[in-house]
């Protein structure tokens, strides 16, 4: 199910904090902001395409790229939110009023799901008449327009990102989020448990809500209901916040390493590769992330393993890889042992 955001719940939302005051337009506050395919002519496509339904239809196939969520007065590509701060303003008033109503009827003919008049700049009467008889709400706020363009990108971004859900326990370890993940009754609670206990923060239980918020950024969160709890065999269903207090849990975090716990008695867990791991990538919403088989055995303690991983891929970020420097310094030393032998 796509993510949609109606107009009224947006004002209801942000109102207060972006002093945003509703000038027009009342009766079009259910229009919606829809994640997904939204091209330049106002056609919401959800499932197939313009391009799909055009072919089918015998007519050729042309280019209709998406509305940007948010921007300043655009009468070419136009945005979701038309935001006119003080330029856009003097430049609609600087018009004669034949092509005022021109430009206001092409800004209104794509069907922005609202305006919003920034910097307290005085409305054109044509303006709030056009808004109001083609039901297009329209807001006015004293900030400055690039404040209200940045904020509400922002939170429409993240509610409208495209979204996963994964199995796992989703945590902050060693300050990067890390997912563990594996087979039912593997024991992935249970090191959550025992993780949460050397100071490290839950995140998500079960279910995690992974959402691309930037092209090289899937930020992981929890889903209300879940949000507080873990589940532990033999123990329940228990409030990590009421145990170890709010200090134990983070709302989210950025999808940096998923470690795969996996038993070693699986066939070809014993012959997995000891000088450079089991290190490989798992693709998430399009996006290459770093995933690790750790085995699990008894006498392992997997805690400090899981903290070791996390240091290790943090270094790994940074350029430095401790299996290559390992290769190059025995490299090194057959060279000088060779050279040795030689002279």
């Amino acid at each position: 199910m796509m993510a949609t955001v109606a107009i009224d719940e947006l004002f209801a939302i942000h109102a207060e904090r972006l002093q945003l005051a509703w000038v027009a337009g009342r009766a079009g506050g259910t229009r919606k902001i829809v994640a997904g395919l939204v091209h330049a002519d106002g056609r919401k496509v959800i499932g197939d395409d313009i391009t799909t339904i055009e072919t089918r239809r015998g007519v050729a196939p042309r280019a209709s790229p998406k509305k940007a969520l948010v921007g300043h007065l655009n009468l070419i590509h136009p945005n979701e939110i038309q935001v006119l701060g003080d330029s856009e303003i003097q430049y609609l008033t600087g018009l004669r009023d034949i092509s005022r109503e021109d430009a206001l009827r092409q800004l209104l003919s794509h069907e922005p799901r609202c305006v919003i008049v920034a910097e307290g700049q005085d409305i054109p009467e044509q303006l709030c008449a056009a808004c109001e008889g083609s039901a297009t709400p329209l807001l006015a706020s004293p900030l400055p327009s690039n404040k209200l363009a940045d904020d509400l990108h922002y939170y429409l971004s993240n509610l409208l990102a495209e979204a996963e859900t994964l199995h796992g326990v989703y945590m902050e370890v060693m300050s990067i989020g890390v997912l563990l993940t594996g087979e039912s009754g593997v024991g992935k609670s249970e090191l959550a448990m025992e993780l949460i206990t050397r100071g490290h923060r839950l995140i998500a239980d079960d279910a995690p809500e992974f959402s691309r918020i930037a092209p090289d950024i899937v930020n992981g969160t929890c889903p209300k209901a879940l949000q507080d709890f873990l589940e532990v065999r033999g123990l329940g269903i228990l409030n990590i916040r009421e145990l170890f207090g709010a200090g134990a849990l983070r709302s989210n975090k950025y999808l940096r390493l998923i470690i795969r716990l996996e038993r070693l008695d699986r066939p070809g867990l014993v012959d997995i590769e000891r000088l450079g791991g089991t290190y490989r990538t798992r693709r998430v919403l399009g996006l290459d992330i770093p995933d690790i088989l750790l085995p699990v055995a008894p006498g392992r303690n997997l805690a400090v393993l899981v903290e070791c991983a996390a240091r290790n891929h943090i270094l790994r970020m940074s350029g430095y890889n401790s299996a290559d420097d390992f290769m190059q310094r025995q490299r090194a030393m057959l060279e000088r042992e060779t050279d040795r032998a030689a002279s």
